[in-house]
């Protein structure tokens, strides 16, 4: 009885893996069909005048023609750039006397300005009104020749 059971056994796993593998080789025609009757009009994609991916062509009536010679590529003239007042002011929004650095709100753009003890002149603590210049550093900008506002 043991030695039927077991043959038994053997010929429904082979069965089982002989079907599971025709499924696969099945599957596997089906996908190779479906890819010859994709083409090159089905993947191309169009983009509409608001930005937006589209299927369908663009309406050649609403094309704009641009002229090349009205397109500026340029840095301002620094006549029509307003003078930087070099000399800003803030306030001393965070400064540590022991590691010896801290930054100043700037008044005017409102950034963090950072600030070290070496470029210091006069002392300053936290909240003091400051007058500075700033100088760009290795990590951004930095605040230098820093001393307190009368």
């Amino acid at each position: 009885m043991g030695r039927t059971q077991e043959t038994f056994n053997k010929k429904d796993v082979r069965a089982k893996k002989e079907k599971k593998r025709k499924e696969k080789e099945k599957k596997k025609l089906a996908k190779k069909d479906t890819d010859k009757k994709s083409s090159l009009d089905d993947m191309i994609a169009y983009v509409d005048e608001n930005g937006m991916i589209t299927s369908t062509p663009p309406d050649p009536n609403k094309k704009k023609v641009i002229n090349a010679e009205n397109i500026e590529i340029s840095i301002p003239k620094s006549e029509n750039l307003k003078e930087v007042d070099i000399i800003r002011k803030g306030v001393v929004t965070f400064y540590n006397d022991s590691k010896g650095y801290g930054f100043i709100k700037d008044s005017e753009t409102k950034e963090s300005v950072f600030v070290h003890v070496n470029n210091v002149i006069d002392e300053i603590k936290e909240n003091n009104m400051v007058t500075f210049e700033v100088e760009m550093g290795q990590k951004g900008p930095t605040a230098v020749k820093v001393k307190l506002s009368k």
